[in-house]
C-alpha cells in the first residue's frame, strides 16, 4: 500500500529561522520535535548523514541532510515501513513554509497497523511539531492542533504500557533446584 502524508505550516519568518528548527532536531535545545508530549527524538551521534535513532518504536537513519534546509530519514522500524520521511524549508512570498513528508509503502502487518494505529499518532505528533515550530518562531500558535479521541486513547494505552515496562521494578524470583 503506497502512502504519501504531507503536513505544512506557513511561518512568517525567513528561511534561516525555519531552517534552524530542523538543525536543532534531537539536540538538547530541540525547537521542532514535541518531546514534551511524545517520545524524544534521539540519535547515536550528532545530526548528520549516517546517524541512526528515532523516537519511541519508530526507528530511522539520516540519509540526506542539507543544514538549514532539508533532512531525510529512511525507516528501519517498525516492520513493514518501507520508505522515508523528511522535513524541508520552502520560501513563500510572505515568509517560509515548513513541510514534513512521509512517503512509504506499507508492507505486511503495517498495511493494517498504519491506518489504525500509526497514522493517527503520526498526524498528531506532526501537528504538535508544527505547533512547536510556530510557537518558537512567532511566540504563539494561531490555531493549536487538537488530539482526536482515538489519539487520546492510543496515547493513554501506550503511556500505561510504557510506564509498566520501563518504570516498574523487575521482581526476581529465586531459582529452586
Amino acid at each position: 500500500m503506497a502512502i504519501r502524508n504531507l503536513h505544512v505550516r506557513r511561518l512568517p519568518v525567513d528561511e534561516d529561522a525555519a531552517g534552524a528548527l530542523i538543525d536543532s532536531l534531537a539536540s538538547p535545545h530541540d525547537e521542532l520535535w514535541p518531546h514534551d508530549r511524545w517520545p524524544a527524538m534521539r540519535f547515536d551521534r550528532p545530526l548528520g548523514v549516517g546517524a541512526t535513532g528515532g523516537h519511541g518504536p519508530i526507528r530511522y537513519q539520516v540519509v540526506a541532510y542539507v543544514p538549514g534546509r532539508w533532512i531525510r530519514f529512511r525507516f528501519t522500524a517498525p516492520r513493514g515501513f518501507d520508505g522515508i520521511h523528511e522535513f524541508t524549508v520552502h520560501r513563500e512570498s510572505d515568509g517560509t513554509s515548513l513541510h514534513h513528508l512521509l512517503s512509504m509503502h506499507a508492507r505486511g502487518p503495517a498495511r493494517i497497523t498504519w491506518p489504525i494505529l500509526w497514522r493517527p499518532l503520526h498526524d498528531a505528533a506532526l501537528e504538535d511539531s508544527l505547533d512547536r515550530a510556530e510557537r518558537n518562531t512567532t511566540g504563539t500558535v494561531r490555531a493549536p492542533a487538537r488530539w482526536s479521541w482515538l489519539v487520546r486513547l492510543l496515547v493513554s494505552v501506550g503511556s500505561r504500557r510504557f510506564r509498566r515496562v520501563v518504570h516498574e521494578p523487575v521482581q526476581r524470583v529465586p531459582r529452586t533446584r
